[in-house]
């Protein structure tokens, strides 16, 4: 398969220096670029700003905001089998992002933020019926129904669902559904070990994808 793996937390930037971010690592994303290699398939891994150190083997396209994430799914995306979402891409950017760096003054600054582009909804609206499109869902409660949720409106073919416990951590409890199957349970493990799991979910979902065509 020709796999497209997001990774990393975007960079939302206010002015020349200073950025919105999260937590995240890059590790699960970077952990399911390893596994799809070894298992034989071509790995695209795009990827926001980590200190994870990228497989040899992999095709690197490095990222820095949300806007740029999404112009490099949307350039490879048409091309690739699967797409797996396991970056935390940020919700709201900056409106206005100052050209030059803000200086500290005695006032409050406010900062006003608009929403970024829904990856991937647009990748669930645009996709063929055999590509496989993989998401994520961080919650903090209800997380069942919030992630099956995500999966339906966004057109998705499996949801990996975690807690806020997970961001920034090298190991992660994870609960995965695959559309019109039941849930999943994967106890606490690192995220080297789920990696594989997460694969070899995706490559059941691709071959019945290819028998139904």
């Amino acid at each position: 398969m020709r796999i497209l793996i997001t990774a990393g937390g975007t960079r939302e930037y206010i002015d020349p220096v200073r950025f919105i971010s999260n937590a995240s690592s890059g590790r699960m994303g970077y952990a399911l670029a390893r596994a799809a290699l070894k298992a034989g398939h071509k790995v695209t891994l795009i990827t926001a700003p980590t200190s994870q150190s990228p497989p040899s083997d992999v095709k690197l396209v490095e990222v820095e905001t949300a806007v740029q994430m999404f112009e490099a799914v949307k350039k490879r995306f048409e091309k690739c089998d699967c797409l797996i979402m396991a970056a935390a891409v940020a919700d709201y950017t900056p409106a206005r992002p100052a050209k030059t760096k803000i200086k500290k003054s005695n006032k409050s600054l406010t900062l006003k933020l608009k929403p970024t582009t829904d990856i991937l909804k647009w990748a669930g609206k645009h996709k063929s019926k055999n590509q496989v499109i993989v998401g994520f869902a961080l919650e903090d409660k209800v997380v069942r129904a919030r992630a099956e949720k995500k999966l339906r409106e966004k057109n998705l073919d499996m949801i990996i669902a975690n807690t806020s416990a997970a961001i920034g951590s090298d190991e992660s409890a994870v609960q995965i559904k695959i559309s019109g199957c039941k849930w999943l349970q994967f106890p606490k493990a690192s995220k080297t070990r789920i990696a594989p799991k997460i694969l070899h979910l995706v490559e059941n979902v691709s071959a019945k994808n290819d028998v139904r065509s």
